[in-house]
């Protein structure tokens, strides 16, 4: 396939094409005169540097944990008894603009320094229709500890949610995951996690089992994961979730810091359905003394097999501190954290000179992850602070 490197020229943003159908940039029709492109002139962009490559095959352990443990649904998780309420007052303390939804997670999970909320992801992201098998509409929420990973299944119909321990399989069971989670995507049955000197973990919406209803499994002992004696373990939680499959980065390796070149470290992501085929948007948390960070896309229909998969679009972002981003119809948004200040939305598209003139308001205290939800015409982020924490979206016309 003939790649081309779009260099966007001095005044503008480098923007990488793999393949000639990426000529045609998103969001290149709304082209903004040369005085509104405000992005610096990095160094063209090399798509190898983004190719993904198929990770080891997990088929073996997770088939063990099927035998072994009770499968269930994701309607079946969220409806389940026993899941903790949303609270409400949480907006103010987080710094959410006015005209915001609001969920608040319940006393323990909004003051917790322990476990930290990252990802965000909805229904609206896994299926075109926007209602799961069974009527729901899950808003997921993923969050690290020191060395754990856990996922939320917001129910904002019944106004509950629930957590599920994400784990690693193997020969002998599973063990935790000790990443940071910063970004999620749900795509189909496929959960993407992102993995920030790794690239990407899968996970898998059938592949979900429930310890208190599997002989094989127990709630207890909080201190134990993996298989105990013929037990099976999650630190005390009901649901655990097993990796089904990984990408990693088929050219190089990642750096502890942004540097400009080589593979991105992978701290965010989101879903464009609006794109044919739909895209899997990444990019990087960069400090203001690094070089600028990247987004990369690729095309989801490229990871839905094995092998390679190579970048879609690629371009430096225009600013620093990005924790998260998505495009619709070829506008972007990004959250920018200030460290205890409150954070900034920014708003721009990509022109053929760079990106064009950025909008900034002011949002929530440590703004996160983003994502569309196309029916509701919003766009929905986590604060994650503790005492200042919140899960909001606000209106966006153009995420339909």
């Amino acid at each position: 396939m003939q790649r081309t490197v779009m260099g966007a020229g001095r005044s503008g943003a480098a923007v990488l094409a793999a393949g000639a159908a990426l000529v045609a940039v998103p969001g290149a029709a709304h082209a903004a005169p040369a005085a509104a492109v405000t992005a610096k002139a990095p160094a063209d962009l090399n798509p190898d540097d983004f190719v993904l490559r198929r990770g080891a095959d997990l088929s073996g352990p997770v088939a063990i944990l099927d035998a072994r443990l009770r499968r269930s649904g994701v309607d079946a998780l969220i409806r389940s008894s026993g899941g903790r309420r949303l609270g409400r007052g949480c907006g103010g303390s987080a710094g959410v603009p006015a005209h915001s939804l609001v969920y608040c997670f319940d006393r323990a999970d909004s003051t917790t320094r322990n476990w930290v909320p990252q990802g965000v992801t909805t229904v609206s992201d896994a299926v075109g229709g926007e209602r799961w098998a069974g009527g729901g509409r899950p808003i997921l929420v993923s969050w690290h500890d020191s060395g754990k990973v856990r996922l939320t299944f917001v129910d904002p119909d019944r106004r509950t949610y629930r957590h599920v321990l994400l784990v690693e399989p193997t020969r002998s069971g599973y063990t935790d995951i000790g990443i940071h989670a910063g970004g999620i995507a749900w795509y189909g049955d496929t959960l993407y996690i992102a993995d920030t000197r790794h690239g990407i973990r899968e996970f898998d919406m059938r592949h979900i089992y429930d310890l208190a209803k599997s002989k094989a499994g127990s709630t207890a002992h909080s201190g134990r994961v993996g298989l105990h004696r013929g037990k099976y373990y999650g630190h005390g939680f009901r649901y655990v979730m097993p990796q089904t499959g990984s990408w990693h980065w088929a050219n190089g390796r990642v750096g502890a810091k942004c540097r400009g070149t080589g593979p991105i470290r992978m701290s965010w992501m989101s879903i464009d359905r609006t794109t044919w085929p739909h895209s899997l948007v990444a990019g990087e948390y960069c400090r203001p003394k690094w070089p600028r960070g990247r987004v990369v896309t690729w095309r989801l229909g490229a990871l839905a097999g094995g092998g390679h998969a190579r970048p879609s679009w690629g371009a430096v972002l225009p600013a620093d501190r990005i924790q998260g981003a998505v495009r619709t119809h070829g506008r972007w948004w990004f959250t920018q954290s200030h460290g205890s200040k409150r954070g900034s939305l920014l708003t721009t598209y990509p022109t053929s000179r760079g990106w064009a003139k950025v909008k900034r308001r002011t949002i929530s205290y440590g703004p996160e992850d983003l994502s569309c939800y196309r029916g509701r015409h919003r766009i929905w982020t986590v604060a994650e602070h503790a005492g200042r924490r919140a899960l909001w979206s606000f209106p966006a016309s153009t995420c339909s």
